[in-house]
């Protein structure tokens, strides 16, 4: 299994800090954001590469930080050749553009790389393996303001996605789904021709919805929260309360 961490975003919400600098390299402690995600993500047996998708204006950075890492998997750098805000690919072009430049074809773990996680996605991976289908993850969220600005599934007892909305202005559940999904090999060649096929390009998100539709996939509940890094006041509240971890 592959982890593909999707980081070529330009962060414009949190301003000068990230103007120059790639928001998942961000400090939290004496870690990044990222570096958080990989030690945990980097424990698992399954996970046998990291693969990080950047743009071209932040890849020479993440290549250095590469230099200093001691993960016990490979880490690849993908440079996607975009070097501003408004000529991005999208997260799911990005993510096509890792499938053919790595000519990959093993299970995928995807991850956004902008939050703090307080569970394992050792507990992902297992909840896959045991479904043998592509996965979301999803958290009950009460706020209908809140699912109003994310995704938001309808599952079975089984918790086999049946319906899955981006932005509902009417949600039909509280399960929200948070951007960390697994993509099955066999599912692979669907991902690979979604753009084609109507997907939209922006959020990874666009793709867990393009591919509820055309394959069976399942909801895990996350076991634990997490903590989601989109403004300067959110980084600053996680240095705050996390940076002493």
């Amino acid at each position: 299994m592959k982890n593909v961490v999707i980081a070529a975003g330009y962060a414009t919400r949190l301003g000068e800090l990230t103007k120059n600098f790639p928001k998942p390299l961000l400090k939290i402690g004496k870690s990044t954001i990222l570096g958080r995600m990989l030690d945990d993500i980097d424990r698992i047996d399954a996970i046998d590469e990291h693969i990080i998708i950047t743009n071209h204006k932040f890849a020479p950075i993440f290549e250095e930080w590469k230099q200093g890492t001691h993960y016990t998997k490979p880490i690849t750098i993908i440079d996607d050749g975009t070097e501003t805000n408004e000529t991005r690919l999208g997260a799911v072009c990005d993510l096509l553009l890792a499938l053919d430049r790595m000519q990959i074809n093993d299970d995928l773990l995807v991850v956004a790389a902008d939050n703090l996680l307080f569970f394992s996605f050792q507990e992902f991976v297992d909840f896959a393996r045991q479904k043998q289908t592509s996965c979301i993850m999803c958290h009950e969220q009460p706020d209908v303001e809140r699912l109003r600005r994310t995704g938001v599934i309808v599952v079975d007892d089984e918790m086999r996605v049946l319906n899955m909305e981006e932005k509902p202005q009417e949600p039909k559940s509280h399960w929200a789904v948070p951007p960390f999904y697994i993509y099955m090999a066999k599912d692979l060649d669907l991902v690979r021709h979604s753009i084609e096929n109507g997907c939209g390009k922006d959020a990874p998100g666009n793709l867990a919805h393009y591919m509820v539709e055309h394959t069976t996939m399942h909801a895990w509940p996350m076991s634990a929260g997490r903590f989601d890094i989109g403004s300067l006041d959110t980084y600053y509240e996680a240095v705050e309360r996390f940076g002493k971890d």
